[in-house]
């Protein structure tokens, strides 16, 4: 039986969206490819144009061993990066040689009104096929009403303390505690350089 959908259209028929429907689409911004980055920072395009906004990363890969992949954001056009942030962080986790997995609440991670810069994926690995890949979503930056909230969801490949590699799904969500217009995001490792990667910017219409 085929599936009616969209006006008793099949999916197959359909080459439109339907009439009622609108938004949704991704309009890029700006891209940005690290090279022995010490920041990446977009102070531009963020602003009143779209409601939300999203950062994608592209196999993000650090300098260094085991170490955070971080953010914050800037009410200045990007001259100061410290707004306080209530954040919270959940990564389910497992390993290449099946020794392990769990699902936990990542509290080290989190913030309760501090001015850190956000993790939003820990313990990355620098071996040569080891990165970063996801996206994080910040909902009206622009508002001078109401905090501004963020998602983010990435994939990361780790190795622990004892090299031993794992895959981890770091989820985090939170929001900035102010109601000044968000103008600006930075992205840095918690220690070293992004030896490499890409991060696009887009904004939902």
């Amino acid at each position: 039986m085929a599936l009616n959908f969209a006006n008793n259209n099949s999916l197959s028929a359909i080459t439109t969206k339907p009439s009622g429907l609108s938004g949704g689409a991704l309009n890029l911004i700006s891209t940005q490819t690290a090279s022995s980055s010490a920041t990446i920072s977009f102070t531009s395009g963020i602003d009143s144009t779209y409601d939300e906004y999203v950062f994608k990363f592209y196999d993000i890969h650090p300098g260094s061993h085991d170490t955070d992949f971080t953010f914050q954001g800037s009410i200045d056009s990007g001259s100061n990066y410290n707004l306080t942030m209530t954040t919270t962080v959940v990564s389910p986790y497992h390993y290449e040689n099946d020794g392990g997995a769990a699902l936990y609440y990542n509290a080290p991670k989190d913030q309760a009104q501090g001015t850190a810069f956000q993790s939003i994926s820990d313990q990355v690995g620098n071996e040569a096929d080891q990165s970063v890949s996801g996206s994080l979503r910040l909902f009206n930056p622009s508002s001078t009403t109401f905090v501004k909230h963020y998602i983010c969801n990435v994939q990361t490949s780790c190795l622990d303390s004892s090299d031993d590699p794992y895959s981890m799904n770091d989820l985090s969500a939170g929001y900035f505690n102010n109601t000044n217009n968000i103008d600006a995001i930075q992205f840095k490792m918690s220690s070293g350089n992004i030896d490499s990667g890409v991060i696009k910017l887009y904004g939902i219409s």
